[in-house]
């Protein structure tokens, strides 16, 4: 067994779980989605990017792709929600939840891709 691949594996999985958590819920109930949770997602999206620089191949390339998109959709959510409630003051209304809400959708869907092409990609690996 790898340990390099188990903790790949850990971190994709667990950014996927994560993300499947804080999208979970009414997408406009500001109380079904916690400021933290976005915070962890956050983080651990980042460290499996950082894992995936060092994979060379051309499915290595898409991973990191899936992963850019993920930081970035979360990073926009975590955008809104600060600027909802330091900048213009609104707070987190139905309208402003629901686009952090989609937002974490659309990283969550780059984050199931991951783990779709990891699964792939276990399953070609020959002995």
């Amino acid at each position: 067994m790898n340990p390099e691949k188990v903790v790949f594996g850990f971190f994709i999985v667990l950014a996927l779980t994560l993300n499947f958590g804080f999208f979970l819920g009414d997408i406009d109930n500001p109380e079904h989605h916690h400021l933290y949770e976005l915070f962890a997602v956050i983080v651990v999206n980042i460290v499996a990017t950082i894992l995936k620089f060092g994979d060379r191949t051309q499915l290595g390339a898409v991973l990191l792709a899936t992963s850019l998109v993920a930081v970035m959709q979360l990073l926009a959510a975590a955008f809104v929600w600060a600027f909802s409630i330091h900048v213009s003051g609104t707070g987190l209304t139905p309208t402003v939840m629901s686009s952090i809400v989609s937002l974490s959708g659309g990283a969550m869907l780059a984050n199931v891709i991951s783990v779709v092409l990891l699964v792939i990609e276990t399953v070609m690996l020959r002995r």
